[in-house]
């Protein structure tokens, strides 16, 4: 094929010859990044791919999306505005986004979402408002020795076929203490099925305590060593300005399960020491996408 062909061309015919809402329906049936690179094919595959019978292909269903209540133009302004701006649902407490190459779906679960052992109990933990949120409310944890947050959502609204993780959303505050002393377990699965289970830390600095007992010493040293298996288990920075750390995976294959729920937690119970200092805004559920 000659690198001056302007069409799309297979032995002499060209598919931009095609009725244009042929092409529509075959451009939707492959990827907003793909409907992008189409786009440069031609003038015809242009204003085609840039459609809004294209675009409200790719838009998740369910939401009853207007492009006007979010001040945009086509579906396709609409598509990139929920890849950029999580849209609040639910009342809410879940945010809504798309992933912009797949256009899968996005949740993240607010901490007034998830359910929180004591989170009611201003000894122990108290809610506030902070800007860089996009929740209303966020978690402060004051102090406590057991800590345990809980988070579900329905298999149905994932997308299917898709490959998830969950993270845990949060960030220390200045006088943050408690949380380098004992590995925290975290699990992502089908409520009422074998989940796996593995050590994270929530403190991002790995480095150990200045004033440690012996036991203490031990007991970091051995936490140390259950959580040295990958980058994955320890907080990395968000573009956002906040921290998160990988709970687990779920594949949505569409299943029987797809009609229950998925759990994610997130349990420091074993080490009984006294710990504050986080700020959770929630857990995210995001598609895994191997490229």
């Amino acid at each position: 094929m000659s690198s001056r062909l302007s069409e799309v061309e297979l032995e002499g015919f060209h598919l931009s010859d095609l009725p244009q809402d042929c092409i529509a329906a075959v451009i939707s049936l492959t990827s907003p990044r793909d409907a992008c690179r189409l786009s440069l094919v031609s003038t015809t595959f242009k204003s085609v791919s840039e459609s809004d019978a294209v675009w409200e292909r790719f838009l998740p269903s369910g939401l009853n999306l207007i492009p006007s209540s979010l001040s945009c133009s086509s579906k396709k302004q609409l598509y990139l505005s929920l890849c950029e701006n999580p849209l609040l649902i639910h009342g809410g407490r879940k945010s809504v986004q798309v992933e912009r190459g797949s256009g899968k779906k996005v949740y993240m679960l607010s901490a007034r979402d998830l359910s929180i052992v004591w989170g009611d109990t201003p000894t122990y933990w108290r809610w506030i408002s902070i800007p860089d949120s996009r929740f209303e409310e966020v978690a402060e944890l004051v102090n406590v020795c057991w800590l345990e947050i809980r988070g579900k959502i329905e298999v149905s609204m994932l997308s299917p076929m898709t490959h998830y993780k969950a993270y845990l959303v949060f960030k220390p505050t200045t006088g943050a203490y408690g949380l380098h002393y004992q590995a925290a377990e975290v699990s992502f699965g089908v409520v009422g099925a074998q989940v796996w289970k593995r050590a994270v830390l929530l403190d991002a600095d790995r480095g150990l305590p200045r004033r440690v007992g012996r036991l203490n010493r031990c007991r970091f040293l051995r936490m140390q060593t259950e959580t040295a298996n990958g980058d994955d288990q320890r907080p990395k920075g968000r573009g956002d300005g906040w921290l998160e750390i990988e709970l687990g995976e779920f594949l949505n294959d569409g299943s029987k399960c797809s009609d229950g729920e998925v759990e994610m937690s997130v349990l420091e119970v074993k080490g009984g020491n006294w710990k504050g200092g986080l700020i959770v805004q929630g857990i995210e559920i995001r598609p895994y996408l191997c490229n």
